[in-house]
């Protein structure tokens, strides 16, 4: 499948590589380039960059690197087609109909069956809850003080008793076995085909864009054969751990922070009350997709998480998640009740919001949790508490906040606040040293990936030559009747020279996320995206080194260039040739002088 070059362009200029990182990777600018942890391996030391300028993203701990198109491929599992259309459709641009591979075809038509079926089988819920046969699902709804309004919002629904009803109603709707199959609310086994869910209050999960891509099912009669609570498997539309149920009403929310719930009927219950920023993690462990997706909406997140023990441990969980995600957080006490449904029901929805204003941070959660778990009279736990309290303090990176919250903690818990700033200090010289350690660490392996990888020399002297020539136009004025594309051994560096010059000849600089689009392989574009990347050199060479730096890689490759010629002129026994370039290796001297007293 095949789009043009002007329309990939087109695609391409429409989509800011920072702006569409930045949904997923939480971006600090650090000169030209944004920084932060690689999405595509495990690390602290935040080696990932992103250059606006140049729209192209390279890690320097993994190696991965390229631009928008290559970004979404890798993080999302894409090829470039289905990414050229991710980022097409986003930035609102129309693409033709192109004709695909079989692959590429059935993997589209499945996807679309599949939301389709889900669509049909919403509806079928949908109905099942306004008959006779789901009176009673209806009137539990209705117990628990939900609106038609609210039911209709969230297009709840029943699953009757019989095992094959929607089975029947989606078959006669035309759709086959082998999309009913891969929808995973079927059972199919020697004994038949059944419904998944049977005899439940039906909630349908939606993605972003309120697209039906999965249900959940509460039972209406309790059963020790059957779960409480059922959900669909993950298919080719749905992958759990990346949804959160209710977003697609909360991400349009006018509110600058979204409410963090655990379930459905917690999340239902808040918007009903009026809180249309409310989300839930469909009752499982906030996970970081998750927490990245919210990141995509706000920079501020509200616990409201169950008050009991287990709900407790998940705001443990949830709270370093939702912070290596860039989200402030706060947790809402809801005291004397175990939820926001049970809260609003007794106590109403100002009150709630009170509460909501009244909400503590994550490190008074973190401390207060610390604190009930000792007894305060006995001195060696006391110590062990003040220790901890201070280990999380020494983690604030902002000296005015982690000051604020010394001299908070100091008052709170009768800490000495002298005693527990020396604390503070010693344990912060403590992470800095691990964490110099690990960058230490993290450093030595990429040196050593990068030595395991590394070309010889010669290429990677006009790799570093062509990562200067591609971002300043100066140097490239200074050599464009000096070098040609024969000057370079490497067949990737060969050709990406003549990319540079022919972008510098049409638009007056290079245009490099265009350029990585002119190689087809993802390896390719990957080193071609490093090779572009000014970090290449900027690492290596510093500002007032350059023009020399530039001068003597020029000289390198030419003088290399020139032996391998000359090499083959005396296998060729053409000794006119050979003399000829021997005369143009010996001026290579002059024109080292000549090219630093140009720059």
């Amino acid at each position: 499948m095949y789009y043009g070059e002007e329309l990939i362009e087109r695609v391409r200029e429409a989509n800011d590589i920072v702006d569409v990182v930045g949904t997923y990777v939480k971006l600090t600018r650090r000169g030209s380039n944004y920084v932060g942890l690689c999405p595509f391996h495990n690390e602290k030391t935040g080696s990932f960059s992103v250059n606006k300028n140049l729209q192209i993203y390279k890690c320097f701990g993994c190696g991965k690197a390229g631009n928008v198109f290559t970004f979404l491929m890798e993080y999302d599992n894409l090829n470039f087609v289905e990414a050229v259309k991710e980022l097409a459709d986003r930035a609102g641009i129309p693409l033709p109909e192109q004709e695909l591979t079989e692959e590429e075809k059935e993997n589209r038509d499945m996807k679309e069956r599949l939301f389709e079926v889900n669509k049909a089988a919403a509806g079928f819920y949908f109905r099942q809850l306004r008959s006779d046969a789901g009176r009673k699902a209806y009137e539990y709804l209705r117990g628990r003080a939900l609106s038609d309004e609210t039911m209709k919002k969230f297009g709840l629904g029943y699953a009757g008793h019989g095992s094959g009803r929607l089975y029947e109603y989606l078959k006669q709707q035309g759709f086959s076995d082998r999309v009913l199959h891969e929808s995973g609310i079927f059972t199919f086994s020697e004994r038949g085909i059944s419904d998944k869910f049977w005899d439940r209050v039906i909630f349908p999960y939606m993605d972003k864009n309120g697209k039906v891509v999965a249900f959940g099912g509460r039972l209406m009669a309790p059963s020790e054969k059957a779960p409480k609570y059922l959900n669909s498997p993950e298919t080719r539309i749905f992958i759990k751990g990346k949804h959160l149920y209710g977003m697609h009403l909360a991400r349009h929310s006018h509110e600058k922070y979204m409410l963090l719930c655990e379930g459905y009927m917690d999340t239902i219950a808040l918007h009903q009350a009026g809180f249309d920023n409310a989300v839930g993690s469909m009752g499982t462990a906030l996970t970081p997709q998750q927490a990245k997706l919210i990141a995509s909406y706000v920079s501020e997140v509200v616990l409201t998480y169950d008050q009991d023990e287990a709900g407790r441990n998940a705001i443990l969980r949830a709270i370093p998640i939702l912070k290596e995600a860039g989200i402030v957080t706060k947790v809402v006490d809801m005291t004397p009740y175990k939820d926001p449904d049970e809260f609003i029901k007794n106590l109403g929805a100002d009150e709630y919001r009170k509460r909501i204003e009244e909400a503590v941070t994550a490190f008074d959660f973190e401390a207060k949790s610390l604190r009930n778990k000792i007894d305060g009279t006995d001195p060696a736990q006391k110590t062990k508490f003040d220790h901890e309290l201070a280990k999380k303090l020494a983690k604030i990176e902002d000296e005015l906040e982690r000051n604020n919250y010394i001299e908070a903690a100091a008052r709170d818990y009768n800490i000495d606040i002298n005693a527990l700033r020396r604390q503070v200090n010693e344990y912060g010289r403590q992470l800095y040293n691990e964490r110099v350690a690990e960058e230490t660490q993290e450093r030595a392996k990429e040196e050593r990936r990068r030595m395991a990888g590394e070309k010889d020399s010669a290429v990677r002297s006009e790799q570093l030559l062509l990562s200067m020539l591609a971002n300043n136009a100066d140097l490239y004025e200074s050599v464009k009747d000096l070098i040609t594309e024969e000057d370079f051994s490497d067949p990737l560096c060969n050709k990406l020279v003549s990319l540079i010059f022919a972008s510098y000849a049409n638009n007056g600089r290079p245009v490099h996320a265009n350029i990585v689009c002119r190689f087809e392989e993802v390896k390719d574009q990957e080193e071609v995206a490093g090779i572009l990347n000014s970090a290449l050199y900027e690492d290596r060479i510093g500002e007032d080194e350059k023009k020399k730096a530039f001068a003597d890689l020029v000289v390198r490759v030419l003088d290399d260039s020139l032996e391998l010629r000359m090499q083959r002129a005396l296998e060729a026994d053409d000794a006119r040739l050979w003399q000829e370039l021997m005369h143009r290796k010996n001026d290579l001297e002059a024109l080292r002088g000549r090219l630093k007293s140009k720059m």
